[in-house]
């Protein structure tokens, strides 16, 4: 058996180039809360991915159908013993930084499991986490101790279990922010690439799954992905496309989401399996527990939610601000040939101010909408901010971007107030129930 020793800027990763080898309470309510419809039903889960055909796999890892089709993979199933160990592996690295008053340890382990042989999916049966520690930049690991660990690892499951290691996981322990730190960086990447080239060929396709340990600590429940790389040569024929598959045009977007290597690979679907013993055991387990919590949490009553809302307020307050001023000096867009132009809403949410220097009565309710007034007629200007004609003559350039703002601005009062909504709605009707 032989192994390949990639040396990375933030960890040392031992790599089998040809393997032959067929915590806590918290992490354990993280498990025990993955949600109940991501669950296969109990008979098929027994079926499909605690018993496979050997000759339908070695088939399969003969044919390799992923080699022609870089994004033929749309689906992980992971067991609920993977879940845990993986959780709690993560949540023990953060402790152990925080412990000595640092920083969150980052580290890392491999996945065992297959692909399987009935749908374009990869199934994870189990995970074995490796002696690596990473600070940022720097490593603490002996290589030799990593080698030698993943040798005796190697050669026990060759004796025990028909899988291989198909994947790695590791985790990004960094401070819980707007969006999930579950992505690939350029490391990642690079290593990525090298286990894929490395085992694909042979009929093992390799996966990646990084976990957000911080966000699953404040959510109380599992927080990470599943990621394929992209060969070097792809481009994805839709531009701007996420690993998401949503498209998102800003750059910053999709930087802040995805990091630098936003283009170069996918993500896909993550489920959760389990046989019907473990269903009986955590149906015991859970069913005074998952419901209480259930009920008795809301999202807009989290500590990150509380402190994220002054500062999205302030933000579509100032997208509505920079609106104001840019239509035309004083919130006006005259139309042609005289008559009333556009009334553009206030940054107070008071009083509208129209084109004529008059004010309107009344306050706005709703997201604010224009109307162009001109020679020929009005015409509706929608707060989405799709294009009109004025006066019959083109918009020019600058018109469409303050159009595009006030359209941003309004999207985001409208899911600050629809966020609301549902949390008020959801509290009154606990308490109606249940007072």
């Amino acid at each position: 058996m032989s192994f390949l020793l990639f040396a990375t800027a933030s960890y040392y990763i031992v790599s089998p180039s040809s393997l032959t080898m067929s915590s806590t309470s918290t992490a354990a309510a993280a498990a025990a809360s993955i949600p109940n419809t991501s669950m296969s039903s109990a008979s098929s889960a027994d079926v499909q991915y605690y018993a496979f055909d050997d000759t339908a796999l070695d088939q399969l890892r003969k044919s390799c159908p992923w080699k022609d089709d870089p994004r033929y993979f749309k689906k992980v199933s992971l067991s609920p013993s993977s879940v845990m160990k993986m959780m709690t592996h993560c949540h023990s690295g953060v402790e152990k930084g925080t412990a000595k008053g640092g920083n969150p340890i980052e580290v890392m382990g491999l996945l065992l499991g297959r692909p399987s042989t009935t749908s374009p999916s990869l199934i994870v049966t189990d995970v074995f986490p490796l002696p690596i520690e990473g600070f940022e930049t720097r490593v603490i690991a002996d290589d030799g101790d990593v080698i030698n660990h993943m040798i005796a690892l190697g050669e026990s499951l060759e004796t025990t279990r028909k899988e291989k290691f198909m994947g790695w996981y590791h985790s990004h322990p960094f401070e819980v922010g707007v969006h999930s730190h579950c992505f690939l960086s350029q490391t990642d990447i690079s290593t990525q690439l090298q286990w894929q080239r490395a085992e694909d060929p042979h009929g093992n396709p390799f996966l990646a799954i990084v976990v957000d340990p911080l966000r699953s600590l404040a959510k109380n429940t599992p927080i990470l992905k599943a990621f394929r790389a992209y060969p070097p040569e792809y481009t994805h024929p839709v531009p701007h496309t996420c690993p998401d598959g949503s498209v998102i045009r800003e750059e910053r977007g999709r930087l802040e989401q995805w990091g630098s290597c936003w283009s170069a690979y996918y993500e896909l679907e993550v489920e959760y399996f389990m046989s019907s013993g473990a269903r009986n055991v955590m149906s015991l387990l859970t069913q005074n527990f998952l419901w209480m919590r259930t009920l008795g949490s809301s999202a807009m009553l989290e500590g990150e939610s509380r402190g994220r809302y002054p500062e999205r307020v302030e933000k579509a307050a100032e997208r509505l601000r920079r609106y104001d001023v840019n239509s035309n000096g004083g919130g006006t867009v005259g139309g042609a040939g005289g008559g009333s132009g556009v009334d553009v809403l206030h940054p107070d949410f008071e009083q509208p101010r129209s084109a004529a220097g008059g004010t309107s009565r009344g306050r706005a309710t709703s997201a604010p909408r224009s109307t162009v007034g001109g020679a020929g007629g009005a015409a509706s200007v929608p707060s989405s901010g799709t294009s009109v004609a004025k006066g019959g003559n083109n918009k020019s350039e600058a018109d469409e971007d303050n159009e595009g703002e006030l359209g941003k601005a309004c999207q985001a009062v409208v899911d600050i107030a629809t966020e609301k909504l549902i949390g008020n709605i959801a509290q009154v009707s606990k308490r109606e129930l249940f007072s």
